[in-house]
């Protein structure tokens, strides 16, 4: 087994398709396409992630996410504070605890890494 792993922004097998939570969904009609490539247990997960436009509430709990765009745009407004705009190239985390909403304003592709 190799400690070393490419993640693959471009996977050639098919995605794990879902949608938002009824409870988190908030406008649109939002379409999510997971590519899970790699895993440390059930605790450490990584992989790539598509979402289609539209606005849901972001409750992250106990889990940490680093999220780096690879294209699209997305606005995420933490309870109580100020959107930020994230596109393609921009690198965020959001910590354990954060709370917000998350508005998919152009189709977005994200490699992620959660940690729980």
């Amino acid at each position: 087994m190799s400690l070393l792993k490419t993640i693959d922004t471009n996977p050639s097998f098919a995605p794990s398709e879902s949608g938002p939570l009824p409870e988190r969904l908030i406008s649109g009609n939002p379409a999510f396409k997971t590519w899970a490539q790699d895993a440390c247990g059930e605790t450490i997960k990584t992989g790539i992630w598509e979402a289609t436009p539209g606005e849901t509430r972001s409750i992250k709990g106990d889990t940490f996410e680093f999220c780096h765009i690879l294209s699209g745009v997305v606005e995420l407004t933490p309870e109580g504070g100020e959107p930020v705009v994230y596109r393609a190239g921009d690198s965020f985390v959001m910590k354990p605890g954060y709370v917000g909403v998350w508005k998919t304003v152009e189709t977005v592709r994200k490699i992620y890494v959660t940690v729980n």
